[in-house]
């Protein structure tokens, strides 16, 4: 039997969203919290003068530690693409319902590539508001097309170019974070897998919720990435816990939102600071997003890296394999 999906149960014309979607007083968002000033990090000035270039990196690794996160523009991602890449994201979730199953996932057996819905791992079992599509998007030889989208027929194309200039802005965040740790600038890349770094790519579809005061379109956590690149629609959503307050992160067009992940925070022993971020539902309006997250491959070895020891920071983080964290962080177990 299929999954009963959230955006079946929004065309349905409800007027009252399902007792499973309903969270406990103390989830409910504030639909009206405040908006922050995300840092916003002008990319191009990495290749400009060196004045120029120590600026920047010194920027990117103070939002890295006092915020987790932090926007970017000239980026290097064309506007164009980032429009195609919404575009053919939109065009597959306005496919007929069963068609849209075709690619349905099998997340309870540990295949989460495809089409799915999320159950939110808490103890009452209560349910996102929100749909996604999920799949491996770097490296290139780990691509499965069978998990892909045959529909729009440009998905394959678009997303195939996306992952290439993705990949880019990954390896100049990474450098200017190495750099302001006084690292190599290719220390962690190589920390997370080289050439053999993943990239997973998710759709998030959030339809109008006719109750958003009640529900979540994805709870309150951490990515257990090193970085998550973000683009979004114009709909706001994204929140980060910043100062023991919810607050809102503005849309800025065809910035990219950069989340650092726990990957990151073990790495630098604590010096970069993992984001916990929500996402809120909007009454009348479809909100979209389609995060990169950037992730070493499951045998390699996570640990803080020795640069960022001495008497007086000692480690912070235990050593494990970053599959072995994975499977930790989804189980919420300690070992």
């Amino acid at each position: 039997m299929a999954a009963v999906r959230v955006q079946s149960i929004a065309m349905g014309g409800i007027e009252a969203i399902p007792s499973q979607f309903i969270r406990a007083n103390h989830e409910r968002p504030a639909l009206n919290a405040p908006s922050a000033k995300i840092p916003l990090i002008d990319m191009s000035k990495l290749d400009a003068s060196p004045d120029l270039l120590q600026q920047t990196v010194a920027e990117i690794g103070s939002a890295a530690q006092e915020w987790g996160i932090f926007q970017v523009v000239n980026h290097g991602v064309s506007d164009d693409l980032i429009r195609r890449l919404q575009t053919v994201g939109k065009e597959f979730f306005d496919l007929p319902q069963e068609e849209k199953e075709t690619y349905a996932n099998n997340a309870e057996e540990g295949n989460l590539e495809g089409y799915g819905t999320k159950l939110a791992q808490n103890i009452e079992g209560k349910l996102g508001w929100t749909d996604y599509y999920f799949h491996l998007l770097w490296p290139p030889s780990r691509r499965n097309f069978n998990t892909w989208p045959r529909r729009p027929s440009s998905y394959r194309e678009v997303c195939e170019e996306y992952g290439g200039e993705i990949v880019d802005v990954v390896d100049k965040l990474l450098s200017a974070l190495s750099i302001n740790l006084g690292l190599q600038e290719c220390s962690l890349k190589e920390a997370i897998g080289g050439e053999n770094m993943e990239m997973e790519m998710k759709i998030n579809y959030y339809p109008p919720c006719p109750q958003p005061d009640l529900a979540l379109g994805v709870v309150p956590h951490t990515d257990m990435s090193a970085l998550t690149l973000l683009v979004s629609n114009q709909v706001p959503g994204l929140q980060v816990h910043k100062d023991s307050n919810w607050v809102a992160v503005d849309y800025v067009p065809n910035a990219i939102i950069v989340h650092i992940g726990d990957t990151l925070q073990i790495l630098s022993n604590g010096k970069y600071k993992n984001v916990f971020h929500r996402s809120v539902v909007s009454k009348d309006k479809v909100r979209m997003s389609w995060p990169v997250f950037c992730n070493p491959p499951g045998n390699k070895v996570l640990a803080p890296m020795k640069e960022s020891l001495d008497d007086h920071s000692p480690a912070l983080f235990a050593a494990k394999t970053f599959a072995d964290y994975r499977r930790c962080k989804i189980n919420k177990v300690d070992k």
